[in-house]
């Protein structure tokens, strides 16, 4: 919430929120964001997109973080809907379809990490989401638009992690004509000069 506010970014015109995976750097601030849309008048429903699991955790999040939350009536639908990581699976929200593909990250037992693959407006956008490199991520960037890309150290190798090292490695098979990379340690961060791709940023706006 305080980056969305911070790039200038209304909370109330975000329409859907894809989730890779149920760790809280990855969800954890979906409380904040439904308990301020009840807060400042929200009408129009919230789509939320995730693994499966995540229509049970997530009333379980609020539970732990705002006691009694979920039983306040609202104004506004949050519909949840779970993807099945199989790369055929789709579900569509605020004009995307997103397509579910199986990550290698442990995010615990009834809840397993995704890739995903999102198509908007004509536009294929690839996301790895938290992952060590898997054969996968060949389908989730087979003729993307944009890859956005964990890139988690530069070479360290760390498990569940992809690095900078993997995505040039495999650059060639990674069939998307744009890659941007996320999720970065401060070894990424801190080297701008080794980076090898476009890297992301808090308001960072793509044209693809």
């Amino acid at each position: 919430m305080s980056a969305l506010r911070r790039c200038g970014l209304d909370p109330g015109e975000v329409a859907a929120v894809f989730v890779s995976h149920l760790h809280g750097d990855h969800f954890g601030g979906l409380p904040f964001l439904i308990l301020d849309a009840q807060f400042s008048g929200r009408t129009e429903p919230l789509s939320v997109i995730g693994p499966p699991g995540i229509a049970r955790r997530l009333p379980e999040l609020m539970e732990c973080m705002f006691p009694g939350s979920t039983a306040v009536a609202r104004r506004f639908r949050v519909d949840v809907a779970e993807l099945v990581p199989d790369g055929s699976s789709a579900a569509t929200a605020g004009g995307a379809q997103a397509v579910g593909f199986a990550a290698d990250h442990p995010s615990g037992p009834e809840g397993p990490a995704l890739s995903l693959r999102l198509i908007v407006a004509g536009k294929v956008i690839g996301y790895t989401g938290d992952t060590a490199w898997t054969e996968t991520l060949v389908d989730v960037a087979a003729g993307a638009d944009l890859l956005i890309a964990e890139a988690y150290y530069r070479d360290k190798k760390v498990p569940y992690h992809l690095r900078q090292a993997d995505l040039a490695a495999h650059r060639d098979r990674l069939g998307c004509r744009r890659m941007v990379l996320t999720h970065m340690s401060a070894d990424m961060l801190e080297h701008p000069d080794q980076v090898r791709f476009e890297l992301a940023s808090d308001g960072l706006v793509l044209r693809i």
